[in-house]
């Protein structure tokens, strides 16, 4: 269960939607001044280097964020407000330009964080654990952020609900295991029942497998079942192949997220972003994407 390491795939299509969408919903969360609890049930290494020899290996990066990144400054002027803020935070970690660095889901969250809003961080991978405290004790964030190396689905439980009655909850396991996907929907039953008011997201790849296929399904009929507004959102940018014996496993297709009490600016956001999302990573002609919303 512990040989997937996100450090090969960081920067690609997938963490692309996942932090465009990340961004854009805690800059509206952060509009009101109660203080926020960020949960991350699978935080993994925090940082990671694209020039690094796991990135190198897959060079997924290059079909992702660094294909974004070489798209030239007067062409992005006219860019969607969300995507030019995604791409805005990630030159704040490479200040002497290039592209060395991508951010995490700690490191965006972080990034983004008012001083009192805090941050619970969940890593069980024993070397992504502990890359992941040596990147945090790098930002002397003191109580602000704190490290569990520990199962995130089970931890999170405890800091639900928050003192301040506001949260944020991303669940992005790496769905390695088929038990991850029934323990997603557990996961987001239980933040319902326990927070119906909190916002969650979560990640999920379009493969073909039919756990991946029901997943979202699954979701949605949590969150009706509950009464709460949803927001599901795709980006797939080539066909899935199938693999014949002995040949090479193609890169992931496609990711969707999935996000309960989302803001309501993250709709028009991505009506806006993912069609040229498409557009820029697509990697044949079976790229597309999609957005559904019900409620809110």
């Amino acid at each position: 269960m512990f040989s997937y390491r996100h450090a090969f795939h960081a920067g690609n299509h997938a963490d692309v939607l996942k932090h465009l969408v990340l961004v854009a919903t805690l800059r509206h969360l952060a509009e009101k001044e109660t203080a926020l609890a960020l949960l991350d049930s699978h935080a993994g290494a925090g940082l990671y280097r694209l020039d690094g020899d796991y990135a190198a290996t897959s060079g997924e990066a290059a079909d992702g964020v660094l294909r974004l990144q070489q798209v030239p400054a007067a062409q992005r002027k006219d860019w969607p407000a969300a995507l030019t803020d995604y791409m805005e935070l990630l030159a704040g970690f490479n200040p002497n330009g290039g592209h060395r660095i991508y951010p995490g889901s700690p490191f965006v969250m972080h990034r983004l964080a008012r001083p009192q809003d805090r941050l619970k961080l969940f890593e069980m991978h024993p070397t992504d654990g502990k890359t992941l405290q040596a990147n945090i004790e790098q930002l002397e964030a003191g109580r602000q952020v704190a490290v569990f190396r520990e199962d995130g689905f089970e931890g999170v439980r405890r800091f639900l609900p928050p003192p301040s009655r506001r949260a944020l909850l991303l669940c992005d396991p790496s769905y390695e295991l088929k038990s991850d996907y029934g323990r997603v929907v557990e996961l987001q039953t239980m933040a319902l029942q326990r927070f119906p008011t909190g916002s969650s997201m979560v990640w999920y790849p379009i493969i073909a497998r039919n756990e991946a296929h029901i997943l979202p399904r699954k979701l949605k009929s949590v969150a009706t079942r509950a009464g709460k507004p949803w927001l599901h959102a795709t980006l797939t940018v080539k066909a899935a192949k199938q693999v014949a014996a002995g040949e090479r496993r193609p890169g992931l297709p496609g990711s969707g997220v999935f996000i309960v009490n989302p803001p309501y600016t993250l709709k028009p956001a991505l009506e806006q972003a993912l069609p040229l999302l498409v557009k820029l990573l697509a990697q044949d002609e079976n790229a597309t994407h999609t957005l559904e919303t019900q409620g809110g």
